[in-house]
């Protein structure tokens, strides 16, 4: 059997963007469906409104009601995204510049240090005495 020479028919790819965390992707789902049911809603109170059924003066009202807490969970999704990046830290990926420019000041810092810790020396020796050169 020429098993290697076949395609694989399951292929596994990366995945582009990372996933949502828990309590964000609660906060998500909860929306949708809160969103869904609106419109479900809205929908039939038009349809209510439209055949002048008794149930449609509530029905617009609850509408409404409705669309007030849709929107109120698309709001709390953003927070709960907010307060989540602030207390976890947000994965950044710095650009190429960045990083060349933060290694470059390190790299200053450390040969300050060094110049710093090499005069300091320099400075105890001749302090004690028996250094030929002095005059």
């Amino acid at each position: 059997m020429e098993t290697a020479s076949r395609s694989e028919l399951w292929v596994e790819e990366p995945v582009g963007r990372r996933r949502l965390p828990d309590p964000v992707r609660t906060a998500a789902v909860r929306a949708v469906l809160i969103a869904a049911l609106t419109l479900i809603q809205a929908v039939v109170a038009f349809f209510f409104t439209l055949t002048a059924f008794w149930l449609a003066f509530p029905m617009v009202l609850t509408s409404v009601a409705s669309t007030v807490v849709a929107t109120w969970a698309a709001l709390d999704v953003w927070v709960t995204r907010q307060v989540w990046n602030q207390r976890h830290g947000v994965v950044s990926t710095p650009s190429s510049t960045a990083r060349a420019l933060r290694q470059e000041r390190r790299r200053a810092r450390r040969a300050a240090r060094t110049e710093a810790r090499e005069a300091a020396r320099i400075r105890r020796r001749d302090t004690r005495g028996g250094h030929l050169s002095r005059a």
